[in-house]
């Protein structure tokens, strides 16, 4: 069972359509024991940092993610859900977030086009079972105008170039997450969460 976090600043139906159509089974959830409960998390969002940040607090999410996270479930996390792992955002302010990964999430730099909307091509870095099947190159769809930068590069599978270059997937022990949208980004997402499932 794939348990996805509702914390009402999420992009929950094609996600949940899209791991249905693949054959594997789905949970969406706002409820603590839910989450306490799950073999598999993802992580979605849409929004502002310290919005989703407040919502989780709200809903009595965050110790349990944390502790699920920590046990070794495995973890997606997907855009603003993939900001909320790191440690701190920039975003209307410094915001502290989950800190299960470290590093900060930045604006993209003036003089470079906000919002990075659209599809872009990932340039991978390590191989990783996130990635089986996944080519150099591959188009996925991005919406977003802040970025994840890890405190280490030795934890980004795989990076895009939009004025600057930076993380589309980073992984860390049971934890991965992606800049961009899989479930927007045909083929190539649903190869992305066939894989998370099978892990």
């Amino acid at each position: 069972m794939i348990t996805v976090v509702d914390y009402k600043l999420n992009n929950l139906r094609s996600i949940e359509n899209t791991l249905r159509r693949l054959g594997h089974e789905v949970e969406v959830t706002s409820h603590p024991d839910k989450v306490r409960s799950a073999t598999k998390l993802i992580l979605p969002g849409v929004g502002a940092f310290r919005d989703a940040m407040a919502n989780l607090n709200e809903f009595g999410l965050v110790e349990p993610f944390i502790e699920k996270v920590r046990s070794g479930t495995p973890t997606l996390g997907i855009c603003l859900g993939m900001h909320l792992l790191f440690a701190e955002s920039e975003e209307f302010g410094l915001h502290r977030g989950l800190d299960l990964l470290p590093g900060r999430v930045r604006r993209i730099p003036e003089g470079v086009h906000v919002p990075h909307m659209g599809w872009n091509q990932l340039h991978l870095r390590q191989s990783d079972r996130l990635l089986n099947g996944i080519e150099p190159g591959s188009f996925v769809y991005f919406v977003h105008s802040y970025y994840a930068d890890p405190a280490s590069e030795e934890i980004t599978l795989a990076s895009v170039d939009h004025g600057i270059n930076f993380a589309a997937i980073v992984h860390r022990n049971n934890i991965w997450a992606t800049q961009f949208h899989p479930e927007k980004s045909q083929k190539v997402g649903e190869k992305l969460l066939d894989n998370f499932a099978q892990i």
